[in-house]
């Protein structure tokens, strides 16, 4: 051991003072401790565990929150319209260019056009949503096809698609789409074999409230209507006419003025192939044409006219300039308070005059060969919309013979009497026996269409020739279909002294007709002519029933409007 160590000492004892010393320092620091979690300075283990939960919750929603931001982040992307330019409605058109594209009929599509782009304006018949899709029926007069308007990546978006479907029927929209080979046949449409995949589809015009009928309504088979059970509304005339714009647009009243323009066409060249001329004759004149009682009288300054009943004036009168064959296709005004199903106020006429070389049966022929070659080709050349009618109002096909049936006045008479009516000879027929007439000349002949010759004098107008042989007869004659007349005609009287007795025989005024008669005193060759209701063959062709069905704005004794 070292000399300058320090000496061992021996470990103090412990006492319970000295214990309760070594322990003091830590029940205070307890004390401390419980002061301050009471005041708050430190959290307890439930304080504790509490915040915990509120953190992990704090993190959850903050994760949950910055998904649901990234789902509307995605969900924004995904609501911009790719294809907002390709659908919607267009501006007013103004004329404001010309792009030069054509547009198609559908008329004139063909399988060639499988795959093609194509453009086109059309009505919305009627528009089908379901899932992802619309299916549109588009019609172009009487003819249609189905278009498809199909949710497709970067062409046809959903948005486009659920507007689509909200296409007012009756819409006229611009479409342009791929023509494409459907599933299968669609029958709905004229056009079966080809619908269209829209691409693009802008409203041009759309209805201004309520449409005053459904377009299938006023298109269905009049005898569906007919049957007790009928589920159908029925269109009655009146409602028609009083719409007639809407009720026009059908394929059935397309198809009939179709056939009304085809008839006055046929008219127009087979006559001028006969060397006639078109004239145009006024519509005011300063008297009646055949008597009073039939004529509009209108305020003409300080003085009256009237509206012409027919041409006649002005065709007699053109013959005395010679002119020698004349045709024209004007209105004829009828003061008639009739409301019949083959009379109107006004009408159109398609009349005739021509020189006679010899006999008045050369005017018989022309009239006869001309209404022929009408019939054969509305048969021909029309048989598609004759048949588009027929859908509509069923009847059995025109029938007509090579050679035309003609009857003398007492021929007709005889047959009438062997159906079991007498007639007295020298009366006019009444519409029922012209009709009984009628089907007893088809039972007997074969026949819808036959001439009636040689009517009695008494009958007829004052400007009529008489017969030669028997003056209580006259070189007259009417045409008639399905057993209703259709055409009127007669040789005329074209001296003027016998012109002046036959006017004072029928009490008409010589006077009030100065300048008609002064045409005749230059000297007129023999004539002869007739005048033919268009409206009247279109209905009896056709048999619409009511010849209203044959007049686009027809006008009668309680009709001025549309």
């Amino acid at each position: 051991m070292a000399d300058n160590a320090p000496p061992a000492t021996k470990p103090e004892e412990t006492t319970p003072a000295t214990t309760a010393e070594a322990t003091a320092p830590t029940v205070e620091a307890t004390a401390e401790s419980t002061s301050a979690e009471a005041e708050g300075k430190v959290p307890s283990k439930n304080e504790l565990k509490r915040l915990a939960k509120q953190a992990e919750k704090d993190k959850k929603a903050a994760e949950k929150a910055a998904k649901q931001a990234e789902l509307k982040a995605a969900q924004a992307a995904a609501d911009v319209d790719f294809a907002a330019q390709n659908y919607g409605v267009l501006p007013l058109n103004q004329s404001q260019e010309r792009t030069g594209r054509e547009r198609i009929q559908f008329a004139n599509l063909t399988d060639a056009d499988i795959g093609k782009t194509v453009l086109f304006r059309a009505r919305v018949q009627t528009s089908r949503p379901q899932s992802k899709m619309v299916f549109l029926h588009l019609r172009q007069r009487f003819h249609s096809i189905q278009a498809l308007v199909l949710q497709q990546a970067e062409l046809v978006s959903k948005q486009m698609v659920k507007w689509a479907g909200t296409i007012v029927d009756e819409s006229i929209v611009l479409v342009e789409g791929v023509c494409q080979t459907p599933v299968e046949p669609i029958k709905s449409t004229t056009v079966s074999n080809i619908e269209i995949l829209v691409r693009k589809i802008h409203i041009i015009a759309t209805v201004d409230g309520r449409l005053p009928f459904s377009f299938d309504d006023a298109s269905r088979p009049e005898e569906l209507y007919e049957k007790e059970d009928a589920q159908f509304n029925k269109v009655l005339l009146d409602t028609r006419l009083n719409n007639r714009v809407f009720d026009l647009r059908t394929p059935t009243n397309q198809a009939i003025f179709t056939i009304q323009a085809a008839v006055t066409r046929l008219f127009r060249e087979y006559l001028e192939a006969q060397g006639f001329i078109d004239i145009h004759s006024p519509k005011l004149q300063g008297a009646a044409t055949e008597s009073g009682a039939s004529v509009f009288k209108v305020s003409y300054f300080k003085g009256e006219a009237f509206l012409a009943q027919s041409p006649q004036l002005a065709k007699q009168m053109a013959i005395a300039a010679d002119f020698e064959r004349v045709y024209e296709i004007g209105p004829v005004f009828r003061a008639e308070n009739s409301f019949t199903h083959r009379h109107m106020t006004e009408f159109t006429g398609l009349d005739l005059e021509m020189v006679i070389e010899e006999h008045y049966h050369e005017v018989v022929d022309v009239l006869d060969n001309m209404l022929l070659n009408i019939f054969k080709g509305l048969q021909t050349q029309y048989a598609n919309e004759v048949e588009t009618v027929s859908k509509q109002f069923p009847c059995e096909p025109f029938k007509f013979l090579d050679k035309t049936l003609r009857l003398g006045w007492k021929e007709g008479l005889a047959i009438l009497k062997e159906g079991g009516v007498e007639l007295p000879e020298f009366e006019d027929l009444s519409t029922e026996n012209e009709k009984l007439l009628g089907r007893l000349v088809r039972e007997k002949y074969g026949t819808d269409y036959y001439i009636l010759d040689k009517f009695p004098a008494a009958v007829r107008p004052f400007y009529t020739m008489p017969d030669a042989t028997d003056p209580q007869y006259s070189n007259s004659y009417d045409f008639f279909m399905r057993g209703e007349e259709i055409l009127s005609g007669a040789q005329r009287v074209h001296d003027p002294a016998f012109l002046t007795k036959r006017m004072q025989e029928c009490g008409v005024d010589p006077a009030s007709m100065k300048g008609y008669l002064d045409a005749f005193k230059v000297g007129a060759p023999p004539h002869g002519g007739g005048g033919i209701g268009l409206e009247r063959v279109v209905m009896l062709y056709l048999k619409l029933g009511n010849i209203r069905r044959a007049s686009m704005f027809p006008r009668d004794p309680r009709r001025l409007e549309p």
